[in-house]
Order: structure tokens, then C-alpha cells, then sequence
């Protein structure tokens, strides 16, 4: 049986850095928190931060879901939906990062309100990365330091491999609440909220099958939908029978 451990040696080979990541949060799933809440807290220690946060955003540019490391994160996030500015809103209006090193230096002059606000809470630098698919964007993931400080070579490569399992994430859950795993993805808070708990069998089985297949989690998704629907039988079924090592599909 091939586990969910996120050893590339069991693998063959197959399992990537982003691999990595997803594996092992999907180890977690259904222990009382989300996918994007256990990214963020992987991110955090992994990455030289203090907080990370990760924003399902609209066409408007609106914050409609927010999930955080820890509860500073998840109020350094409320505090960009709630003033309408912020690194998070530039990289999600740009298309591209938005990288503040030292957020005294530069975001008092681009974001009054809010660089007002995250100095009294004690940020000093703040890197936003937009979440995309092509030409649709899901969100942001947004990593916060206390100290103005920036990210090496190194860390840069290693925050965009987060940022590529963050996708991965999103296009999952939105999976399993629709069947068009593309479907209403500007305007997704619903599915989305409703994807980010339970579920944990099948996110479990969806990584694993993913690793077996050597494909995406969303394509992983389609393959165990397959399954369940050639056989007459429900996707938790085929899920718990790959995680007990009945069903491979390598």
C-alpha cells in the first residue's frame, strides 16, 4: 500500500517539495482543522515568518474567506478586508507579488490606515503572493515577520512552493463541492466553506491517489470519481478502499 508519509523514497521519486506539503497535510485532515488553516501553520514553520495567511478573494477584489496560522494572523487579515487596502489586495489586483520588507519604510505612504494599524500590532514586513489559474484568481497567501527583514533566494523559491500547494488546495476543495472543479471560482465562498471541513477520507485518498498516478490532486479527484461511478458506488467508498490499500491506482 502506498501511505500518505511523504517519503520519496517510497514513492519513487515522484513526490515533489510541493508534494511534500500537501502530504502532509493531508495526514491531518479531519483532526479539527481546514486544508488552508493547516497550510498556513506548515508555512509559518517552515518559512522564516511569524504569521501566514491565506485569503479566498471575488472578482471585486473582496475578501470572503480568511484563514490564518494563528489568530494574529487571521486578525492581520481581517484588518485588510475591513480597510480595503493592504499588501493582499495589491497582489491580488496586480496579478503579481507584493513584497514589503519593511513595511515603516514603504506602506505608511501606500496604505495609511493600514500601515497604521499592523505598526501597532508589531509587523514589520509583509510578502503577498496571488493564487492563480491562468487568467482566474482565487486569492492570496500572505506572509507577515515582525521584524523588517527579507526573504533570501532560498526562502523566495521555497514561499512560492506554498504558494503552488495553496492552488492545488483550493482547486481541490472546490472539487469536492462541484463537480466543474473551475466552476464559480470568483464567487466560491459557499462550496469553499463548506469543502474546508470533513471530507478528511477523501482528501486523504485524493493525495494518495495522486501520488499513485503521478498526477494532480484535482485530476487525482476526477480518478476517484471515475472509480465511484463505474462501479455504482459512492466516493467515500472508493476513498476508504484506497486508504486501507484495497484499491491502487498506480
Amino acid at each position: 500500500m502506498t501511505s500518505a508519509s511523504g517519503d520519496p523514497e517510497r514513492h519513487g521519486g515522484a513526490v515533489t517539495a510541493v508534494g511534500d506539503i500537501l502530504l502532509a497535510l493531508l495526514e491531518h485532515a479531519g483532526d479539527g482543522e481546514t486544508l488552508p488553516e493547516l497550510l498556513c501553520q506548515d508555512a509559518q514553520r517552515h518559512l522564516p515568518v511569524t504569521q501566514v495567511g491565506l485569503c479566498v478573494m471575488n472578482d471585486a477584489g473582496a475578501i470572503e474567506l480568511s484563514v490564518g496560522s494563528d489568530e494574529r494572523a487571521q486578525e492581520l487579515e481581517s484588518l485588510q478586508f475591513a480597510l480595503g487596502e493592504g499588501p493582499c489586495m495589491d497582489a491580488f489586483r496586480s496579478g503579481g507579488p507584493a513584497l514589503y520588507p519593511d513595511l515603516h519604510a514603504r506602506g505608511a505612504e501606500r496604505w495609511p490606515a493600514y500601515a497604521a494599524a499592523v505598526h501597532e500590532l508589531g509587523v514589520g514586513a509583509a510578502f503577498s503572493f496571488p493564487l492563480t489559474v491562468g487568467s482566474i484568481s482565487l486569492g492570496v497567501l500572505d506572509l507577515f515577520n515582525d521584524q523588517p527583514a527579507n526573504l533570501s533566494e532560498g526562502e523566495l523559491s521555497q514561499a512560492l512552493t506554498y504558494v503552488d500547494a495553496a492552488v492545488l488546495i483550493l482547486l481541490h476543495l472546490q472539487a469536492i463541492g462541484s463537480s466543474d472543479p473551475l466552476a464559480g471560482l470568483g464567487t466560491a465562498a459557499e462550496p469553499l466553506e463548506e469543502a474546508f471541513h470533513g471530507h478528511a477520507e477523501i482528501h486523504q485518498a485524493t493525495g494518495m491517489v495522486a501520488v499513485q498516478a503521478s498526477v494532480s490532486l484535482t485530476s487525482a479527484l476526477v480518478l476517484l470519481r471515475a472509480h465511484a461511478y463505474g462501479t455504482g458506488r459512492s466516493l467515500a467508498d472508493v476513498a476508504r478502499e484506497v486508504l486501507l490499500g484495497e484499491l491502487d491506482f498506480r
